[in-house]
């Protein structure tokens, strides 16, 4: 990764921008499979690990919570706010990642006030609903704002001084 002047960012920092890029495409395929597959045939999928007892018993927490996510998927809100959610998501860290790569210096807070609110976000909702996963996935995301944050201090310093007025003549 190499802005004006060939400089280049710690390797942390490449891989974290790499991998919120890969966390990108992956939302935004997400969000493309929801939009193209028919709720009957995630419900029919959900039916069909149920009745195989694939999650153990078909009367067991799991295949009860799975049952509900799927009809609760089918009814058009849940599946709207899915794909909106997830497209959002993808085009936003996307761009960021665009711009952090090309070390569009301006983009760094605007990264970290974006991730600050993605965390708020994922710690509310583990908090609502006991989710580990989005506990992990908020942590990870405040080591990506500090990484961002870094970068953005070191981007500044290096920035050559703006020239002062010319002098004489």
């Amino acid at each position: 990764m190499s802005g004006a002047g060939g400089r280049s960012g710690s390797g942390l920092f490449r891989l974290a921008v790499v991998l919120k890029g890969a966390d990108g495409v992956v939302q935004l395929l997400g969000a493309l499979v929801l939009i193209a597959v028919p709720p009957s045939l995630i419900t029919g999928a959900a039916n069909a690990v149920i009745t195989r007892d694939l999650l153990g018993d078909h009367n067991g927490t799991l295949a009860h919570h799975l049952s509900r996510a799927a009809a609760d998927f089918a009814d058009g809100s849940t599946r709207t706010f899915a794909i909106c959610y997830l497209l959002l998501h993808a085009v936003v860290k996307l761009g960021l990642v665009v711009a952090l790569w090309r070390e569009v210096v301006a983009a760094f807070p605007v990264a970290c006030v974006v991730l600050l609110a993605f965390v708020a976000y994922e710690v509310a909702r583990a908090v609502r609903t006991g989710s580990v996963g989005l506990a992990v996935f908020g942590a990870l995301d405040l080591l990506v704002v500090a990484l961002v944050w870094r970068e953005f201090r070191r981007l500044r310093r290096a920035a050559p001084a703006p020239a002062g007025p010319a002098v004489g003549g």
